[in-house]
């Protein structure tokens, strides 16, 4: 899925969805990984999901297609994530005003060329990308402000549910909320022991276990602030 909302499928698990050819002005944006007999659901900045069966994509060796040419998403949502596995797979989704949930890949599933609404968007606020569950038990969700503070909490404590606005993931005031003075940048799950990589700009920080685990606290709680040089942050990553 690229940046402009364009779709392509490729055949094995080895491709290289960052190196392939992007029209002028477009890039990648997300990939997911599954069988071609299996649904691609997507999600939009308003919410809501779509489904597309991953063998009538486009071939990956044009540029693919719209995908606003199969679905009819609401006027000025643009496409946010995308995400392949069975029906109960379980997907990290949330906002980034700090609120979110778990969702089976099942719930998020439609016929409807229109979707379905799953996700509550607050005013003002912007869907971020939806992350894989491997372990609902295992997992951690981090989740990192745009001012720096980062937050470690239990993935399990947030509710499972079909469709709303979930539960205070972390802590953000509201006034800056409001503002757009500070939000959350970037969510992703981790497990005991994993390294976690803060990308800020060009700079990049690799926490191991012990570090990762000083973030850690209960959920809905405002986080500890990163190190200098590592507040601005634009994502998380974790090497599995």
């Amino acid at each position: 899925l690229s940046k402009m909302g364009w779709v392509r499928a490729a055949k094995g698990h080895d491709v290289d969805a960052e190196g392939l050819s992007y029209k002028s002005g477009d890039a990648f944006l997300s990939a997911a990984r599954g069988r071609s007999n299996q649904p691609v659901v997507f999600i939009d900045s308003t919410g809501r999901t779509y489904t597309l069966p991953a063998h009538s994509l486009p071939s990956a060796r044009g540029q693919g297609e719209p995908l606003s040419g199969r679905l009819s998403p609401p006027d000025g949502a643009r496409f946010v994530g995308v995400m392949m596995g069975a029906p109960s797979d379980l997907f990290l989704l949330s906002t980034d005003y700090g609120y979110g949930f778990v969702c089976s890949l099942e719930d998020m599933q439609s016929r409807n060329k229109a979707g379905k609404a799953v996700l509550s968007v607050p005013a003002g606020a912007k869907v971020l990308p939806p992350v894989r569950v491997r372990d609902i038990d295992a997992d951690w969700i981090a989740a990192a402000t745009s001012e720096g503070h980062l937050l470690v909490t239990r993935l399990n404590e947030l509710p499972r549910m079909a469709r709303g606005k979930g539960n205070k993931i972390i802590n953000v005031p509201s006034a800056k909320l409001k503002t757009r003075e500070e939000w959350v940048a970037a969510i992703t799950l981790v497990q005991d022991g994993e390294p976690l990589t803060v990308v800020a700009g060009k700079k990049f920080k690799t926490m191991k276990g012990p570090e990762v685990d000083e973030y850690a606290a209960e959920r809905g709680k405002r986080g500890k602030k990163l190190p200098r040089g590592f507040q601005k942050v634009d994502e998380l990553k974790v090497e599995t």
